[in-house]
């Protein structure tokens, strides 16, 4: 199939949040795309969109940082979860292609999505961002369009996305520590959350 018309077959149509009611972030599951220790005491959960150029800055700025703070020295575990923005021709498909890679490639994946956003309109778009970030994929190609084919991985994003707007998610980047949604998401306010929990560890 070509890649085009894989990208028109997996963009899904998400329902509008009906709760009001404001839920709990769902806790860390098996297979989610997580980068550190798993017994870190700190689990940082981050929404974001690989269209968000909020959410690029953040990776490509802000993360080096964090991760030789918090997450080589094994106190915290990011999690990374998809909350799609526009446009989903793009936006969906990328999230598909990250959830089909090895998961020791997951955050490869990511970071090749955020590292080529901007410069992702000068290329065929969408089609060779994708291809690009698919590279780092650690699986076969063949694998990576069955599984971004496959309705199973469509079904978990649609899970996770409903999940998120369920927890009051409706924008990105949102990040969440322990569970606590953080307002100011820069490095100063992150460790303003997250030292405090390490203190005395």
């Amino acid at each position: 199939m070509r890649l085009a018309a894989l990208i028109g077959a997996v963009v899904l149509a998400f329902a509008a949040p009906a709760a009001a009611q404001v839920a709990a972030v769902p806790p860390v599951a098996a297979g989610e795309r997580v980068l550190g220790r798993s017994d870190a005491p700190v689990t940082v959960i981050e929404y974001a969109s690989f269209t968000c150029p909020h959410c690029a800055d953040w990776s490509l700025n802000v993360l080096p940082a964090f991760k030789a703070r918090w997450i080589d020295t094994g106190k915290v575990r990011l999690v990374y979860r998809d909350l799609p923005t526009g446009p989903a021709e793009a936006s969906i498909p990328a999230a598909l292609v990250s959830r089909c890679a090895a998961p020791e490639k997951a955050f490869a994946v990511i970071e090749s999505f955020f590292r080529e956003q901007s410069a992702a309109h000068t290329m065929r778009w969408p089609e060779a961002w994708l291809l690009n970030a698919m590279d780092w994929g650690g699986k076969p190609f063949r694998s990576m369009v069955a599984c971004v084919q496959d309705p199973a991985t469509s079904a978990a994003l649609d899970a996770d996305v409903q999940a998120a707007r369920a927890a009051g998610v409706t924008g990105t980047p949102t990040f969440f520590v322990n569970g606590v949604r953080v307002a100011d998401p820069t490095l100063e306010g992150l460790a303003a959350v997250i030292d405090p929990l390490l203190a005395g560890r």
